[in-house]
């Protein structure tokens, strides 16, 4: 992980600027392949520069960062990289990690390494026992930012703008301040939560508050104005990079799992991960990889454009009279750190992929290829410029005949560069692709093929190619379907959904949704004999095998390669079914 900002580097240990992050992939560094796994583009308001005062003891000034330089990373890739090898021998040479504070000459341009020294807290944590804190209800965001431990802690909030009003502050309080230093900590060590106006990951209120083991949310921007003195608030680090100021007192549990306990699982136990910002925190738990990872959750928290709209941007496609001047304008400013609207969508889509690719190596990790209706893609930047307006989007333009259609061809085979550079080039090969809700075989043939013209075909590199058995349809000709895939995963919502005829998001029908219904399970019976046959993968994704246990030990008894879970879901049913003496047929 490495912070990068303008000016002197002390600006962000103090935390008096939100600096650029860069994570990078250690064993692809080793490969020589590209190791960057995700940028996070930080504000950079102001440096820190030497003055030219005679005032004395006045050494440093804070001087505006131009708009241009803003908009920029501060490292390229390949500098990120160099810094990334020099810390790895570093670390190699000292045998244990370490923190690096770092260095780049204004005049000669070259990277300097100024200081290491072991690092203190990650490195000491216990690992035989996990905790997880879950949030039990949501209420209104007050305040946004960096997200320091995954813990939750709530309280009054004590706005402090100056160490002279520490007397005010009482043990349990939520401390909330532009930013902190060395003086502070007296009060740190008091607080239920800290929340900062300004600071990045490695800051003094987050360095402070991981060894303390206290949430802290920094370079919120706003927080010590938006958040009044004595509101009561909930801090929440436990969803991911991004930290949220809840407003109120919120439920929340804490689950703690004793890795040392864990029995042997009778069926391979994955998981459904939607976001890469807790990937790396969901790997932790006990899992045989990701059974579902969701491109759309990708696209619509790390790119928030239509893709067409990125193409028309680019001039690559026509762009409607409905796009208007002023999302042009949005989209340029958003994408303004990469080299164009191909590249940011190209590239911000990598990195989710490899994130979460990355987090589960060498496990196997299933990507579902975009999976937006249109109602969803027309809620993107741009998107209502692109999508129609359907009567009932759940069974209309999506999945294969979306990717087919010549009015999005050329954005999914953005999709299919994105995976295709994480794949051959990251060296991810763990990574299999899913294609959903497939209608007909035909659909299956076009798709097979038109992944393969663009790079990903099945075979090449190990690459693998599953369909999502969703349909009735699936099931009915799962053999001839098993022709153009290399297995199944079940989304039993869509065919519970479809087979019985209800609206699954309708409360009116809601009661006689039932994964277990006799004729759901003869298709579910069907698709898995099928696989089983064909010596193919057959997986299931869905909240059926761990709501109803039964569900879970017929599946089991059927032959099911794996059952892939929500995080939240894993250890209960992990423990579950091998207490249940069931083991899969397979």
């Amino acid at each position: 992980f490495i912070s990068s900002s303008y000016g002197l580097g002390e600006a962000v240990v103090q935390g008096a600027v939100n600096p650029d992050e860069f994570y990078v992939h250690k064993p692809a560094l080793a490969a020589g392949r590209p190791a960057v796994l995700k940028r996070g583009l930080g504000e950079k308001a102001v440096q820190m520069t030497y003055t030219d005062s005679e005032e004395v003891g006045r050494t440093v000034d804070f001087v505006p960062v131009p708009a241009d330089q803003r908009r920029r990373f501060s490292l390229t890739d390949d500098e990120v990289q160099q810094l990334a090898r020099h810390a790895v021998a570093i670390e190699k040479h000292y045998g244990r990690p370490m923190d690096i504070e770092w260095g780049k000459d204004g005049v000669d341009g070259e990277l300097y390494i100024l200081q290491a020294r072991p690092e203190t807290v990650e490195s000491r944590k216990a690992t035989g026992t996990i905790s997880r804190y879950t949030l039990a209800q949501r209420s209104n965001v007050l305040a946004e930012g960096r997200a320091i431990g995954q813990r939750i802690g709530a309280g009054q909030v004590r706005v402090l703008t100056s160490i002279d009003q520490m007397a005010s502050f009482q043990a349990g309080d939520v401390l909330v301040a532009n930013m902190t230093d060395p003086d502070w900590e007296p009060i740190m060590k008091k607080a239920a939560a800290i929340v900062t106006d300004r600071g990045g990951r490695t800051c003094h209120a987050a360095i402070i508050a991981r060894e303390l083991g206290i949430p802290a949310v920094v370079g919120t921007g706003n927080a010590s104005r938006v958040l009044a003195e004595g509101t009561p608030v909930t801090v929440s680090c436990a969803e991911g990079e991004a930290g949220f100021v809840y407003e109120g007192l919120l439920d929340y549990t804490l689950q703690e799992t004793s890795l040392d306990t864990m029995p042997e699982a009778p069926v391979k136990i994955m998981m459904n991960v939607g976001t890469p910002e807790q990937a790396f925190s969901f790997a932790k738990l006990p899992n045989h990889g990701v059974g579902l990872a969701r491109l759309e959750f990708i696209i619509n928290r790390q790119i928030g454009i239509h893709p067409n709209a990125l193409l028309a941007v680019a001039g690559e496609i026509e762009r409607p009279a409905s796009l208007s001047d002023n999302t042009v304008r949005e989209i340029r400013e958003k994408i303004a750190a990469y080299d164009g609207p191909r590249d940011y969508y190209v590239r911000r889509l990598a990195e989710g992929i490899s994130t979460i690719a990355a987090a589960f190596a060498p496990e196997t990790v299933i990507i579902r290829l975009s999976d937006f209706k249109s109602n969803e893609y027309a809620n993107l930047l741009g998107g209502p410029a692109f999508e129609p307006s359907e009567e009932n989007p759940m069974i209309g333009y999506r999945g294969a005949s979306r990717y087919l259609s010549d009015s999005f061809r050329q954005a999914f085979e953005l999709e299919c560069e994105a995976l295709k550079y994480v794949r051959n080039e990251m060296g991810l090969t763990n990574i299999k692709i899913m294609v959903p809700f497939v209608r007909t075989l035909d659909e299956a043939r076009g798709v097979t093929e038109l992944l393969a013209e663009n790079g990903l075909r099945r075979g090449e590199n190990g690459l693998e190619v599953v369909m999502m058995c969703e349909l009735p349809a699936n099931a009915l000709l799962a053999d001839e379907f098993l022709e153009y895939f290399d297995g199944f995963s079940i989304g039993s919502n869509d065919l519970t959904q479809l087979t019985l005829g209800l609206d699954r998001d309708s409360a009116l029908v809601a009661e006689g949704f039932d994964e277990r219904n006799p004729a759901v399970t003869k298709l579910l019976e069907m698709a898995i004999a099928a696989c089983r046959a064909k010596g193919r993968y057959v997986g299931i994704c869905g909240q059926g095998p761990s709501d109803h246990p039964d569900f879970a030990e017929w599946l089991l008894a059927q032959g099911i390669s794996s059952i892939s879970l929500n995080p939240d879901a894993v250890t209960e049913t992990w423990l579950r079914l091998a207490r249940s003496g069931t083991r899969s047929a397979i």
